[in-house]
């Protein structure tokens, strides 16, 4: 039998939805970084190219992020820039200039999904990648010595440096 030794062999489903939802962010933020006026317009959103391209900048390092051994702070970025997206969108519907707002509703409803979604992966994530039992271990009853302290007393008192490496020790002062 081929034992997989493939990293993804080893992750939970959240490592997996954070690995997909970080190319997902990667993906979008180039689309945001690269064309903001065809975005801006389909929003009716003129004049906020700037921030498309800062929304497409943050995008991209969150991805980036979840791409990592560890991607839990990037999926709660991820959440914290849904929020911000949410609130944009939600300025944006209440536009009464906004001509384009049945594709704003598209945008808050899509945005809203992915919130849900990163909520709950980071909060799985969270849970995998926090330190197993919350507090570090108590190891002072260890001595380190296999045979214990009492066996370990006296073990070195005929050692006697090798004669090659007795050249490389220092002389003493006297």
């Amino acid at each position: 039998m081929h034992k997989q030794t493939d990293m993804t062999h080893s992750q939970s489903a959240s490592d997996k939805l954070a690995r997909g939802l970080g190319w997902l962010s990667i993906g979008l933020g180039l689309y945001q970084l690269l064309a903001p006026g065809q975005l801006t317009r389909q929003l009716g959103m003129q004049g906020s190219e700037n921030g498309m391209r800062a929304c497409g900048a943050r995008g991209i390092m969150s991805g980036i992020g979840a791409l990592s051994d560890n991607p839990t702070p990037a999926i709660w970025s991820r959440l914290g820039g849904d929020v911000i997206d949410l609130a944009v969108l939600t300025y944006a519907l209440n536009d009464e200039r906004n001509a384009k707002k049945e594709n704003v509703y598209l945008a808050l409803t899509a945005v809203a999904i992915l919130a849900a979604i990163d909520c709950a992966c980071a909060k799985a994530l969270s849970q995998r990648h926090a330190y197993q039992g919350g507090v570090t271990p108590d190891y002072s009853h260890r001595s380190g010595f296999p045979q214990g302290l009492e066996g370990a007393r006296g073990a070195a008192l005929d050692f006697e440096v090798p004669a090659d490496m007795k050249a490389a020790l220092p002389s003493p002062m006297l």
